[in-house]
């Protein structure tokens, strides 16, 4: 049976949001919860931008050592060959997303004349032969502003990238110009021409980016080929957004038409989805909205007697799904004494408080200096409070650390 898979790009189009970005310790954070909750790749960075290679590198080491498993972790990169030999040079990253435009409007709006939409076919294949050649272990193609693109042209771009194996077609509804109808029709008819899997990047421009991915998704699945759609956290992502996580989630494992008829991902977890909204909250600073599906302060509350009355009784009443399996449910503490922070400027003592209250103990004085040191640079790098996940993870993995923690300009 085929199967719906996700792929979060969150540390890719979510940090390219204007006003907003993730230090690279939380881009590592988001990497870790997205691996807990069972999501096939992460679209972790970019593999040519300097600033980001010891982020990149320091995560593939941590999947090597298991840590980062089995997430696939997944660099964009343009497709052209020098972009792809520059990715190898820099990185050790092995799996890739090659993009480029497609549409007739980019190609005379953004290349001015300096590409035809030939050259842009052969850009794609030049570069995809040369990851190939690089040793790279998966390479999925992008065909930027898709929906934009007549259905002829880019069944001969996915068909060429399929030759030169590509391992999915990524389709970019780049302005989210599709809605679920447009969306449903073309892809069905691109996956039966191609028979490759295809990956949905939808953008929530018009407010449709989670109805068009899982639409997309189920014209991939009754074409006969695997679907991956393209998410981000609490839906962040440029201008209006990319398609919600948990939205997406939910739709395929609750809504009518999906539930028990399409197959999603067998590893996604549910319950891991509360801990990464929340962390994701704070790391982008963005408050959850209060109708948030699943994660908003009112997804579960109920003030109306009727339905009050109805939920107490049977929670299927009015609610379709039930908070514990999201993983919601335990009460959040917070502390209304005396407050031990660690900070840049933090010392020994306040430090060892600190861990102490999280069970952590070190072995020496040594490797308590080390830590600490650790922790003081985050903060400034972050310039917000580490939360305790943040702190046990660097007092784990303190090399890794020290590797996302340095840029080199």
């Amino acid at each position: 049976m085929n199967t719906i898979y996700i792929i979060d790009v969150t540390n890719r189009d979510g940090v390219q949001t204007a006003k907003l970005g993730l230090a690279k310790l939380e881009k590592t954070m988001v990497n870790m919860f997205l691996n807990e909750l069972g999501v096939f790749q992460s679209e972790f960075g970019f593999p040519t931008t300097r600033h980001e290679t010891n982020y990149l590198n320091a995560n593939i080491e941590l999947a090597d050592m298991g840590v980062l498993k089995p997430i696939v972790l997944e660099g964009w990169i343009r497709a052209v060959a020098a972009d792809v030999e520059l990715a190898f040079k820099l990185t050790k990253v092995k799996d890739f997303n090659l993009s480029i435009s497609t549409s007739e409007q980019m190609t005379i709006g953004k290349f001015q004349g300096r590409k035809t939409r030939e050259d842009v076919l052969k850009d794609m294949i030049g570069a995809l032969k040369k990851a190939k050649e690089l040793g790279a272990k998966s390479i999925g193609i992008n065909a930027e502003d898709a929906s934009r693109t007549d259905m002829p042209y880019l069944i001969k771009f996915a068909q060429a990238a399929k030759e030169h194996g590509a391992d999915r077609f990524r389709y970019c509804d780049t302005l989210g110009y599709d809605d679920p109808f447009t969306i449903y029709d073309r892809i069905h008819e691109l996956a039966k021409a191609v028979q490759m899997p295809i990956e949905l990047h939808c953008h929530n421009d018009l407010g449709m980016a989670v109805g068009c991915s899982v639409a997309g998704a189920k014209a991939a699945i009754d074409a006969g080929v695997d679907a991956y759609i393209n998410t981000c956290v609490n839906g962040v992502g440029e201008r209006a957004g990319n398609a919600d996580l948990l939205s997406v989630i939910l739709a395929i494992k609750k809504s009518s038409g999906f539930a028990d008829k399409y197959k999603l991902d067998p590893r996604i977890d549910l319950s891991k989805t509360w801990q990464l909204a929340k962390y994701a909250s704070y790391a982008f600073d963005v408050p959850l909205p209060i109708n948030q599906p699943g994660v908003g302060a009112n997804a579960f509350a109920h003030e109306s007697g009727i339905h009050a009355d109805g939920v107490l009784k049977d929670s299927h009443n009015y609610e379709l799904y039930h908070f514990e399996e999201l993983g919601r449910g335990e009460p959040d503490v917070i502390e209304t004494g005396r407050l031990i922070c660690i900070g840049e400027y933090s010392g020994i003592k306040g430090f060892r408080n600190v861990y102490e209250k999280l069970e952590i103990e070190f072995k020496d004085d040594k490797e308590a200096k080390t830590v600490l040191d650790l922790v003081r640079y985050t903060n400034v790098l972050k310039q917000k409070p580490l939360v305790a996940d943040e702190l046990r993870f660097i007092a784990k993995y303190p090399e890794q650390v020290r590797k996302i923690l340095t840029l080199e300009p």
